[in-house]
C-alpha cells in the first residue's frame, strides 16, 4: 500500500478511536480494499469492527438485506443501493459508522448512463440517515478502485469531524 493511503487510513483510525466509534465496511467494486487499508494500521481492531464484501446482487441481498426491488429499480451502482448497503452493514454489525461502495471499475461493464469509472459511495452513522454521492473516476481498473477507497476513507473522516 502506498504511503498516502496508509496515512489516510491511520488518520481515520485515530479519529474513530478518539470518538469511540467503530467502522463497518460494505464493499462491491473495491473488493475489500477499504478493509485491507484500515487493517494495515496496527491496533485497527480497536476501531474496525467488520467488513462485508458483497460483489454480487445476491450477496448484497443475503448479507446486507438490500431489497431486490432496489437492485432491480436502481441497479447495483446507485445511491439507493449504497445507502441500503450502509443500513445493512450497520444492522448486521456493532459498528457506529459504515461506508459502502459500488461501482463500475472497468475495463468493461459501463453504459452510457453509468460509464466505466462511475462509483457510488455512501456513509452513515448508526443514529442518522445515510448520505451518498456518485463520482466518476478516471483511469484504469486499479486507479478507479484506489480513488474509490480514498474517497470512501475521506468521507468517513468528514462524517465524524
Amino acid at each position: 500500500m502506498d504511503n498516502a493511503l496508509y496515512k489516510l487510513a491511520a488518520d481515520v483510525g485515530s479519529a474513530l478511536k478518539t470518538r469511540g466509534l467503530t467502522l463497518a465496511t460494505a464493499e462491491s467494486c473495491t473488493g475489500g480494499w477499504i478493509g485491507e487499508a484500515v487493517t494495515a494500521i496496527p491496533g485497527s481492531s480497536d476501531w474496525y469492527e467488520r467488513g462485508f464484501i458483497t460483489y454480487t446482487n445476491v450477496a448484497k441481498r443475503e448479507m446486507l438485506g438490500v431489497a431486490a426491488e432496489t437492485l432491480e429499480k436502481s441497479g447495483a451502482v446507485s445511491e439507493e443501493t449504497v445507502k441500503a448497503m450502509v443500513a445493512g452493514a450497520l444492522a448486521h454489525s456493532h459498528a457506529g459508522i459504515a461506508v459502502a461502495v459500488s461501482g463500475v471499475a472497468g475495463p468493461s461493464g459501463g453504459t452510457r448512463a453509468k460509464p466505466v469509472g462511475t462509483v457510488c459511495i455512501a456513509w452513515g452513522l448508526r443514529d442518522g440517515d445515510p448520505y451518498a454521492e456518485t463520482r466518476c473516476f478516471a483511469g484504469d481498473r486499479e486507479a478507479v478502485r484506489r480513488q474509490s477507497v480514498e474517497c470512501a476513507l475521506n468521507g468517513v473522516l468528514e462524517l465524524i469531524k
